[in-house]
């Protein structure tokens, strides 16, 4: 099936503003409707972790890069958790819709696949951002953790959510299945967050392993968003922009493909 932008129809100029935006606007309302779930439980969630890192080994570690473990996990937990829900956001519309067979709902509109993966990566980038500030404002009251450089916090915050973004349209158009989307999240996704330095400085692995995580793209949207939250990093900040947007420029592009050609999405 092709959308009216494919067959080279368009009433609405260059850019369908108000299909972009209606677009945006229902993938904020989808995840708007069930908040508790998808704000203020990520923040309960990272509120547990640091809570039995705490209680299990906060109080008998040393300093981690000169400032206190917990305070040197919680700027990862913050990233990790945002990533994590942006991915979830974009994969769970466009999976949602293929397996319920409305996803002819979104390519009949005159949307070109620029649209598409705007709009959807708005609605993940906004839930990253409103996650963000729950567990920034969180740590603030709690820990007294207040950023450093705000403005380069929220600059990780908005690519690091364009990045899983788009991963999570990749991996809802490929996957034919919920079980194939779950896999991916936990095979692909989850390590990435995990084995990116969130709970540990890379300067304490051995050399291969410091190789690995360096080619891991998360590493620097965490170790970016450590350095804006406390002033700590393991590796350039420069390079660490660099990666990021190239990361999310490629993903962004790929996705833009798969939309654009209909690959596993088109009959």
């Amino acid at each position: 099936m092709q959308n009216q932008s494919d067959l080279g129809v368009r009433r609405f100029g260059r850019v369908n503003w108000l299909g972009l935006f209606t677009l945006a606007q229902r993938e904020v309302r989808r995840f708007w409707k069930i908040k508790t779930q998808t704000v203020l439980a990520p923040l309960v969630t990272a509120g547990l972790f640091l809570l039995i890192f705490s209680i299990a080994i906060g109080p008998h570690r040393g300093e981690v890069m000169g400032v206190a473990f917990i305070t040197f996990i919680a700027p990862g937990l913050l990233m990790m958790t945002v990533i994590q829900n942006s991915f979830a956001n974009t994969s769970s519309s466009i999976a949602t819709a293929k397996v319920q067979g409305n996803i002819v709902d979104t390519l009949m509109p005159p949307l070109s696949a620029t649209e598409l993966v705007l709009g959807y990566l708005t609605g993940g980038i906004i839930r990253g951002l409103l996650v963000a500030v729950a567990i920034a404002g969180a740590l603030a009251l709690v820990l007294g953790i207040v950023p450093k450089y705000p403005l380069l916090v929220l600059l990780y915050v908005v690519v690091g959510s364009a990045f899983l973004g788009g991963l999570g349209i990749i991996a809802a158009i490929y996957a034919t299945r919920f079980d194939q989307l779950a896999a991916i999240s936990n095979f692909v996704i989850t390590p990435l967050a995990f084995l990116s330095g969130t709970f540990y400085s890379v300067q304490s692995l051995p050399p291969m392993l410091t190789k690995i995580t360096h080619v891991n793209p998360v590493f620097y949207l965490i170790d970016g968003a450590r350095y804006g939250m406390i002033g700590v990093s393991d590796s350039s900040i420069t390079l660490g922009l660099g990666v990021s947007f190239c990361s999310a420029l490629v993903v962004g592009l790929l996705a833009w493909w798969m939309l654009k050609t209909g690959y596993r999405i088109k009959a």
